[in-house]
């Protein structure tokens, strides 16, 4: 950590709220014939906290509190409400096997105080998260998200929606009708069974922490988060980020 581009670099992703492992991926994506743009996590890590970097105060950019888990019972589910469930357990095979492009995960993040929503989906293969504000989190306004979204999408990109058991998606049989997409539904308190979309909620936590009003909340702003987040290189994805794999396989 003493080439100055490097630090620039580093420090510019850090504040963008990328981990130590990420940058370290990135970097032989970005330079990758630059052996002076390297950094091992663990390296980095201890350049951050070692007593010359304290005044920088890289330490708050990191994440925090992900060894803690989240509480297993999540909102109150409503099977029994929601009509023409069909249950994950009907899903097809690769669709749970990530070998086919256009399968997507969703779920709501829950304002303060009923101020609202927001109807979050991400597309299993290239880990691509959308974000779109509700006035509530209820059916009419889930379904009519889920549109926006979808609609504008090519066929091929959307072939199914795995869902909780939210009440939001009572009107799954109306997408299908509209769009000919089926939603299959988790077992309940199962989050696990959509854990992509669980942990990227958790992402949009960070700027949303749980306690914020929506109120204030715009979809520009929303949007800027979303955009960070699909814009931010994964490992299971060699390094890549959602965004460009996402354009990838839309664009096939």
């Amino acid at each position: 950590m003493t080439h100055n581009p490097l630090v620039d670099w580093v420090i510019t992703h850090l504040r963008r709220g990328w981990t130590p492992e990420e940058i370290n991926g990135r970097l032989t994506v970005e330079f990758p014939d630059d052996r002076q743009m390297r950094v091992s996590v663990e390296t980095l890590y201890a350049w951050i906290y070692s007593p010359a970097q304290q005044h920088r105060g890289l330490f708050q950019y990191l994440a925090r509190g992900q060894k803690r888990r989240r509480r297993k019972h999540g909102r109150s589910v409503h099977a029994e409400r929601i009509k023409y469930r069909v249950s994950i357990h009907e899903r097809p095979e690769e669709v749970g096997m990530r070998e086919e492009f256009g399968h997507w995960e969703s779920d709501s993040v829950v304002g303060a105080h009923g101020s609202g929503g927001i109807h979050t989906t991400i597309e299993r293969v290239s880990r691509y998260y959308v974000g779109v504000k509700v006035s509530k989190v209820a059916a009419e306004p889930t379904l009519q998200a889920q549109l926006g979204v979808y609609q504008g999408l090519p066929a091929h990109a959307v072939r199914s929606i795995t869902a909780d058991n939210g009440s939001e998606f009572a009107h799954h049989y109306k997408l299908a009708d509209t769009i000919g997409v089926p939603t299959y539904f988790c077992d309940p308190y199962s989050a696990y069974q959509r854990g992509t979309n669980e942990h990227f909620n958790g992402r949009l936590r960070k700027y949303l922490p749980k306690g914020t009003s929506f109120a204030d909340l715009t979809q520009a702003e929303l949007d800027e988060y979303v955009w960070e987040i699909n814009n931010r290189p994964r490992k299971v994805l060699g390094w890549a980020t959602p965004a460009e794999v996402f354009q990838e396989l839309s664009s096939a």
